[in-house]
C-alpha cells in the first residue's frame, strides 16, 4: 500500500467496540432489489453463510471477541487479532453498472436539492416580504432565508459529518434527507403574519439547512467509497456539479409556476418542490448498502462481506464486469469505533498538515469566488446595466447552464490527466479570464450579455474546479475520519464564503462607480489563482487510487508494501477475502 506523504503513521488507535455490534452484525444484508431488478442475495454460486474455496472468514465466536472490546491500550483487541481484506479492492476493480447509476442517483440528489433550495429562496424573497405575507425588510427577509439555512448547514454538517464516522453512512444519509423533507414541509406550513411565524420560518429554514449540510458530509463519504476507484473523479465532480441542475430547475419553475400562482401561497408552494423530489429519492435510497469500506473498519466483517457480495453480483446481473482481484492490495486492520475531534485534529494537523493547507485552500478560495458572483450578479445586472429585476432570471438560466456543463464535460479529465494539472489548471483558467473580464469592465466593453457570456466561460471551469475541491477533502483522509473532515473543511468555506457577498455588495454600491468592483474582480482572480498554485505544489495524485492509498486508514494494524508481509517482509501469501492474522 502506498505510503501517506505528509509523514508518518501514528500509533493505532485506542478505542472501544460495543457488544452491541454483535445484535447489528445479525442483520440481513440491505436491499438491492429496487435497483437490481429482484436480486438480493450475495453473489452468484455462493449462497450466503458459504464462500469460495479458499477464503476464510471470521467466525461468529470471534467476531463476538473482537466486539468484546478487551482493549490493550494500543488499538487491538487483547485475545482478538486484526483483520485482513480484500473489500476495498474487490470494490474498485468492479467495472460501471446500473447499481453504480441508480447509487449516483440516489446520492447525488443532494446537490440538486441544495442549488433548488437556495434558487427558490433567492427567487421568493420578493414575495415573503409582501404585506400580503410576512411584511419584512429586505435584510430581514434575507436572513431568515439565506443566512439562516447557511448557518443551518454548517451545524448540520458537522453535527451530522460526526454522527456519519460513528453510525454508517446509510444511516447517516436516510436520517438528513428526513431532517431536510421536515424542514422543507414546516417552511411551507407558514401560515400566519405574525411574528410569531417569522420565527417559525427561521426554525424551518434552519431544519431544512441542517439536513443539507448532513447531506454534504455522508453522502461525499459514501460516493467515493463505494464507486470504483478509476471512476470516483468524474462521478464526484459531476455529482457535486449538479448543484446547478438543482439551481436550473428552480429557476425554471420560479418562472412558470411560481410567477403564475397568487401571491398569498405562491412561495409557500415554492417551498415545497425540494421536499416533493427529496421524498420520492427517500425510496430509492432505503435500498442502498451500507459501505462495505466504513463496516470493515468497524469490526463488521460479516455484514461487509454480505454487502460486498451483494454489489457484485448486482454489477454482474446488470451488465457490469468483476475484474480481477488484485490481491496485493489486502489491508490489514485493527477494528475502531467512534473517533471523535480530537483525534481529528491531530489526524489534520499533525499527520497531515500539508493536506489540511490544501483541503482549506481549496475549499476557502472557490467558496469566496462563487458567494460573492452568485449572491451579486442580479445587483450588477440591475445596477450597472439596468435589466429589470423581472429579467434577471433569465441570464441565470445561462450562467447556471455553464456551471452545469462545466464539470459534466471535464470531469473525466480528473481521472486520465490527473487530479493536480486539471485542479490547478481550471483554478488557473478561472482566475485568469475573472481578470480578462474584469480588464473589459473597466473599459466598459462589456453589456448584460457579454457580461453574462464571459461568467458562463468562467464558471465553466470554475464550477470542475470547486467540484474537485470537494472531491479533494473528501478522498485525501483515512476512512474513519472522512465525514468529519468534509465537515469541517465545509464549515470553514462557508464562514470565508460568506464574506464574499457582503464585500461585493460594497463594491457594487449604486452602481455608478466601476472602479471599485473591477478591484473587487481582480481580487476574486488573484483568490482563484492562490487556489491553483496551493494545489500545483501541495496536490495530491489520488487520479485511479484506491482510498486506501490516498490515505492509510488510521485503524491499519500496518503498512504494508505491495508485495512483502509486514510482519517477516516475505513474499506475500495469496490473501483472502477477510482473514484473521
Amino acid at each position: 500500500m502506498g505510503g501517506d506523504p505528509d509523514g508518518p503513521s501514528p500509533p493505532p488507535l485506542r478505542s472501544e467496540f460495543p457488544a452491541a455490534a454483535r445484535a447489528r452484525r445479525a442483520s440481513p444484508p440491505f436491499p438491492l432489489a429496487a435497483i437490481t431488478g429482484g436480486f438480493s442475495s450475495p453473489r452468484r454460486g455462493y449462497p450466503l453463510g458459504r464462500h469460495e474455496p479458499g477464503v476464510t472468514l471470521m467466525t461468529t465466536a470471534q467476531q463476538d471477541a473482537l466486539a468484546d472490546g478487551r482493549g490493550d491500550g494500543e488499538g487491538r483487541r487483547g485475545g482478538a487479532p486484526g483483520i485482513r481484506s480484500l473489500i476495498p479492492a474487490r470494490l474498485d476493480r468492479l467495472g460501471w453498472s446500473r447499481f453504480h447509476t441508480m447509487l449516483v442517483v440516489a446520492l447525488g440528489v443532494a446537490w440538486v436539492l441544495d442549488g433548488l433550495e437556495i434558487t427558490i429562496a433567492s427567487n421568493v424573497t420578493s414575495l415573503i416580504s409582501g404585506k400580503q405575507a410576512l411584511n419584512l425588510s429586505s435584510a430581514d427577509v434575507s436572513f431568515a432565508v439565506g443566512t439562516v439555512y447557511l448557518l443551518g448547514e454548517v451545524v448540520g454538517a458537522l453535527f451530522f459529518g460526526r454522527l456519519s464516522d460513528k453510525w454508517g453512512r446509510r444511516n447517516l444519509f436516510m436520517i438528513t434527507l428526513g431532517v431536510y423533507l421536515f424542514g422543507g414541509f414546516l417552511s411551507a406550513l407558514t401560515f400566519g403574519h405574525s411574528q410569531f411565524w417569522v420565527y417559525w420560518l427561521w426554525a424551518s429554514r434552519f431544519i431544512a439547512g441542517m439536513g443539507i449540510g448532513g447531506e454534504y458530509a455522508a453522502i461525499n463519504s459514501a460516493i467515493d467509497e463505494l464507486i470504483p476507484a478509476r471512476y470516483r473523479g468524474r462521478v464526484d465532480i459531476a455529482v457535486n456539479g449538479t448543484y446547478w441542475g438543482g439551481a436550473l430547475i428552480g429557476t425554471l419553475l420560479t418562472l412558470l409556476v411560481v410567477n403564475h400562482l397568487p401571491v398569498s401561497y405562491s412561495w409557500r408552494v415554492a417551498f415545497l418542490f425540494g421536499p416533493v423530489l427529496g421524498f420520492v429519492i427517500l425510496f430509492v435510497r432505503k435500498n442502498l448498502p451500507e459501505s462495505p469500506r466504513w463496516l470493515l473498519m468497524h469490526g463488521r466483517v460479516t455484514e461487509a462481506e454480505a454487502a460486498v457480495a451483494t454489489i457484485e453480483q448486482a454489477t454482474e446481473d446488470s451488465g457490469g464486469t468483476l475484474g480481477e482481484v488484485d490481491e496485493s492490495k489486502a489491508i490489514e486492520v485493527t477494528p475502531a469505533t467512534d473517533i471523535g475531534f480530537v483525534v481529528l485534529a491531530r489526524t489534520l494537523f499533525s499527520r497531515y498538515p500539508r493536506r489540511s493547507i490544501l483541503g482549506a485552500t481549496l475549499m476557502i478560495t472557490q467558496s469566496f469566488l462563487y458567494n460573492a458572483i452568485f449572491f451579486t450578479y442580479a445587483l450588477v445586472l440591475t445596477k450597472v446595466y439596468g435589466v429589470a429585476s423581472t429579467d434577471t432570471a433569465y441570464y441565470y438560466i445561462f450562467f447556471a447552464l455553464g456551471n452545469l456543463i462545466g464539470p459534466l464535460t471535464l470531469g473525466h479529465l480528473f481521472d486520465s490527466v490527473g487530479r493536480r494539472r486539471m485542479i490547478a489548471g481550471t483554478y488557473l483558467v478561472a482566475g485568469v479570464l475573472l481578470a480578462i473580464s474584469a480588464v473589459l469592465f473597466q473599459a466598459g466593453a462589456l453589456d448584460a450579455v457579454t457580461q453574462t457570456a464571459c461568467w458562463c466561460v468562467i464558471f465553466f471551469f470554475a464550477s470542475a474546479g470547486a467540484s474537485a475541491a470537494y472531491l479533494t477533502v473528501s478522498e485525501i483522509f483515512p476512512v474513519e475520519v472522512r465525514a468529519k473532515a468534509i465537515a469541517v473543511f465545509f464549515a470553514i468555506a462557508q464562514s470565508f464564503g460568506a464574506f464574499g457577498p457582503w464585500l461585493y455588495g460594497l463594491l457594487i454600491g449604486n452602481g455608478k462607480d466601476h472602479t471599485t468592483l473591477f478591484i473587487g474582480y481582480l481580487i476574486g482572480a488573484g483568490i482563484m489563482a492562490v487556489g491553483g498554485v496551493v494545489e500545483i505544489f501541495l496536490g495530491v495524485d489520488a487520479e485511479r487510487q484506491s482510498l486506501e492509498d490516498v490515505a492509510t486508514p488510521l485503524s491499519a494494524a500496518s503498512r504494508p508494501s505491495a508485495h512483502l508481509s509486514n510482519l517477516t517482509g516475505a513474499p506475500r501469501p495469496p490473501a483472502a477475502r477477510s482473514t484473521l492474522f
